[in-house]
């Protein structure tokens, strides 16, 4: 026998298309939270000083010709 709630929409979800969702789809698994391959892609995603170096020397760049081709 199937078990059904009595509210059959999410409430906190204030979106109409999110409402409209079954509660599974919100759950967070917890073995996920943790996983190996997270972990290494956060360690590949963090910013070195070459990054912030690259990103200012572009910022500065732009800012220059910006200024030039207004003045």
């Amino acid at each position: 026998m199937t078990r059904r709630s009595l509210v059959l929409t999410h409430e906190a979800a204030r979106h109409w298309f999110r409402r409209s969702l079954p509660p599974h789809v919100f759950a967070i698994p917890v073995e996920d939270a943790g996983a190996p391959d997270n972990i290494d892609a956060a360690k590949t995603w963090t910013l070195n000083g070459g990054d912030w170096r690259g990103f200012l020397s572009a910022y500065c760049a732009s800012f220059v010709a910006i200024s030039l081709f207004i003045a």
